[in-house]
């Protein structure tokens, strides 16, 4: 609309407002006119559950593609040990060969950054009568590159490994002991791995897996979007609802959830995956 025509309705519009009520009706639309309205709310609030133990999810209509490090990430501190800690964490990182095909399924000239990708955060709370016992913070779609030395972990790690028959399982945590857990574990191995991870072939310190490929294996040997990457806080044991509507049993505490794309054998594991370059700047930490 054009000044000219602008000066011309003006009056009209005022003529009609002096004049009196202006009638108007609603008229519906066809479907070949709704296909051209796009929209997304930017906040989705949704509850589940019953009303002895209910959840509240609020959504974030956001995506983000960052390549971020932090110093250190601690959670769950009680003085004698640590439930969540992370040294030196990244979450993305920095290409280093331009003919890689990277987790994203795309190659990227050297120096530039291969993003990790989060789409619609939210925040979760669980109620049980009437009171909130716990809440998470997670992503409906996550993938890209989890990068740290885990000397603490505590929650659940989505890592295949391959036994020296070609046998493949999900692989356990465990305790400075040897013993199965799921908090503040510090060594990774098969499940029916002996006790003493510290000479044991069969396990290996969590510190071996420098970087993890967070996602979702798709079987063709891509990584998709998962949907379960999150970190929780409890009071007490909750089961929060995976992305298939199943559960996952999450212990009083920090529980962080990583799933990853990642098959491992043995030799694999004992080796370790090295660190993805996360800094352009050497400065001896080795993250260059």
């Amino acid at each position: 609309m054009n000044r000219e025509t602008r000066a011309r309705v003006a009056p009209a519009l005022l003529g009609l407002m002096l004049a009196g009520t202006v009638d108007a009706e609603l008229r519906p639309i066809s479907e070949q006119e709704m296909e051209q309205v796009r929209g997304q709310g930017m906040i989705a609030v949704d509850l589940g559950g019953s009303a002895a133990n209910r959840t509240t999810r609020i959504t974030l209509g956001l995506d983000a593609e960052v390549q971020t490090n932090i110093a250190s990430l601690a959670f769950g501190d009680t003085g004698d040990g640590t439930d969540v800690l992370i040294d030196q964490l990244s979450l993305g990182h920095i290409a280093t060969d331009a003919n890689r095909v990277q987790i994203d399924g795309q190659t990227y000239a050297v120096d530039e950054i291969v993003p990790f990708v989060g789409r619609d955060p939210y925040i979760e709370l669980a109620e049980e009568n009437g009171e909130v016992i716990g809440f998470r913070v997670g992503f409906n779609q996550a993938r890209g590159t989890l990068s740290g030395d885990i000397e603490s972990f505590s929650g659940h790690l989505g890592i295949q490994l391959e036994d020296a028959d070609g046998n493949v399982s999900a692989a356990q945590l465990f305790d400075a002991n040897g013993n199965a857990t799921q908090t503040r574990a510090t060594y990774v191995g098969l499940a029916d791995a002996a006790t003493d991870c510290a000479t044991n072939t069969q396990c290996a310190p969590l510190t071996n897996l420098q970087t993890l490929d967070v996602g979702q294996d798709n079987g063709d040997g891509t990584t998709g979007f998962t949907d379960d990457l999150f970190i929780a806080f409890q009071k007490q044991a909750v089961q929060w609802q995976d992305g298939t509507g199943g559960a996952i049993d999450a212990a009083a505490g920090v529980f962080l959830n990583v799933p990853t794309a990642m098959q491992l054998d043995l030799q694999a594991l004992q080796n370790g995956i090295p660190r993805a370059r996360t800094e352009y700047i050497d400065r001896g930490l080795g993250l260059f």
